[in-house]
């Protein structure tokens, strides 16, 4: 087989990622939060991009200085006269002043009726320097406080740093130790603090790294869990409250034997606590009740981080005809504009083949971003509106109407792929009358029903399950074999182990542990009641 040489032409098609197409499509996946920040960093890298809102009202001047002149306190001149600015026309006799000739200084100290030396006693530089030194500050800027007629001017620039865990517990190493050796290692288990307060269980990784013996380390932690907040640097549940009894002078054997068996506090099983602690019932209550008012995490009262309001994308109201109206939320879309009138202005004076690529990108750049920020949100709004019809009965009457739906189905309706749909519904939120909602909420798998009918949607099930856990009665628990049965008469089809997957999920705890919290509960409340009926029944 010979092997020659040859030219071909050959013509196809193939999808190609641009980067235009690469930018919109991170743009549909982003969060309202997340996209103001990358239009924000658009806006200060592309000189042609402007908010929709700086330009002045159409018809209305920019404001001038002398717009906010005091013309009105004292009545006099108008800006109409000749000279112009209101300033001019409290002087009308400047431009005398200035030619008229002062004589010789015989003259003017006649004049004046005083010498020259009094009036002008000193030079004007050191009669302002001295002025100045004298003078109180007027203003924050002179106190030294900023520029507060900056356009950068931010009073949360002054608002005091919150004091985190970590360094409260530094300042407190400081003082505690002295050694250079076991502030080492203290600064090391600091670091290690969690924000609940908690170290890792195990640390004998710390004292190979720090090559200090496990004793060394067990020495300084010693000290530091007797640290303010009262329970920090604990490994364990256990330990932290142990700490915290120490501190109130309550850990006895009692107390210890209940702080070690705390998986049956959490199973409600009072009966082997009684017998573990070796105490009456009455005891028991009053141990469990100082339990209580310990604080399981410490560290949560600093610097934890702070939740961030969640703001719809979309919002969905009634409409008069009885439909549902949906609308974006127009806070969360960015308004730019491209500013062709600066670009053209540009064009006219630049000379240089490298400015000129510079602009035509930009200018390229800035068009892209303002279509695909349009794009973004008649994608939004198609996509949400599409889930609304599909869901109209969890509008109507809640959520046990709501019904199965996956993306492809939506995909289909709105003649798009999957993927898209994918990245709209992802950190996108929707109010509604029945509260606000994830996108992806509305998206739920189907279980089977019973009779051969409609499906039933995974959502609805859970919402079903945990209603009937709700209206159970104390004498009467259901077990999941029971919620299956129900289930199964209710025309849904579902296994036991789905059961209690949801009621997991949902943390619900198993049957056993709801009898023993609905029964000990009851039991409160009858001690309570009888303890206010024999005071009530007391003899005067």
């Amino acid at each position: 087989m010979a092997l020659t040489q040859r030219l071909e032409f050959r013509q196809s098609q193939s999808l190609v990622m641009t980067p235009q197409l690469m930018q919109a499509i991170k743009l549909l996946q982003l969060s309202n939060l997340d996209l103001t920040t990358f239009v924000e960093e658009e806006l200060e890298r592309n000189p042609l991009l402007e908010r929709a809102n700086d330009e002045p009202p159409a018809g209305e001047a920019p404001a001038e200085a002398g717009q906010y002149s005091d013309n009105d306190d004292f009545g006099g001149g108008s800006s109409d006269e000749p000279g112009g600015g209101p300033g001019e026309a409290f002087e009308p006799g400047q431009e005398e002043w200035m030619s008229k000739d002062l004589g010789t200084r015989a003259e003017i100290e006649q004049t004046l009726d005083t010498g020259l030396d009094n009036v002008f006693s000193e030079e004007p530089a050191e009669a302002a320097a001295r002025n100045a030194q004298d003078a109180a500050p007027t203003t924050y800027t002179e106190w030294g406080g900023g520029a507060s007629g900056d356009e950068d001017y931010n009073l949360e620039a002054f608002v005091a740093a919150e004091m985190t865990l970590g360094d409260h517990l530094a300042e407190q190493l400081s003082v505690a130790f002295t050694a250079p050796a076991q502030r080492m290692i203290g600064q090391y288990l600091i670091d290690l603090v969690d924000e609940a307060g908690y170290l890792p269980p195990d640390l004998g990784q710390a004292a190979e790294r720090l090559g200090a013996s496990q004793k060394d380390v067990e020495d300084v932690l010693t000290v530091l869990q007797k640290f303010d907040p009262p329970g920090v640097c604990a490994r364990n549940l256990s330990e932290c409250l142990a700490i915290q009894l120490r501190e109130l002078d309550r850990y006895d054997p009692a107390m210890q034997a209940l702080v070690e068996h705390l998986d049956l506090l959490a199973k409600r099983d009072i009966v082997s606590l009684r017998k573990i602690c070796g105490v009456d019932d009455e005891d028991i209550a009053d141990m469990i009740g100082e339990i209580r008012r310990l604080n399981p995490k410490p560290g949560m009262k600093f610097g934890s981080a702070r939740l961030q309001t969640m703001v719809p994308d979309v919002y969905v109201r009634p409409g008069p005809d009885g439909g549902w109206h949906v609308e974006l939320n127009s806070d969360t879309l960015p308004r730019v504009l491209v500013n062709q009138t600066y670009y053209s202005q540009l064009s006219k004076k630049i000379g240089k083949d490298g400015d000129k690529s510079y602009f035509t990108d930009a200018l390229q750049n800035a068009t892209w971003l303002v279509r695909a920020l349009d794009q973004r949100a008649r994608t939004i709004l198609k996509v949400a509106t599409e889930i609304v019809r599909q869901q109209d009965g969890f509008f109507t009457h809640g959520v046990a109407h709501l019904r199965p739906l996956n993306l492809k189905a939506v995909a289909d309706a709105i003649q798009m792929h999957e993927s898209t749909v994918s990245r709209v519904t992802a950190n996108k939120y929707m109010a509604t009358n029945r509260g606000t909602f994830e996108l992806k909420y509305f998206f739920t798998a189907s279980i089977a029903s019973a009779d051969g009918g409609e499906a039933h949607s995974a959502e609805a099930v859970r919402h079903h399950i945990k209603q009937l856990i709700d209206s159970e009665e104390p004498a009467a628990i259901l077990s999941d074999d029971t919620i299956v049965e129900r289930l199964r008469a209710s025309g849904i089809d579902i296994a036991r182990r789905t059961v209690a997957k949801y009621r997991e999920a949902m943390r619900i705890p198993s049957s056993v542990q709801r009898r023993r919290d609905k029964q000990s509960a009851l039991g409160n409340v009858l001690s309570t009641a009888l303890s206010d009926r024999s005071r009530n029944t007391e003899p005067a």
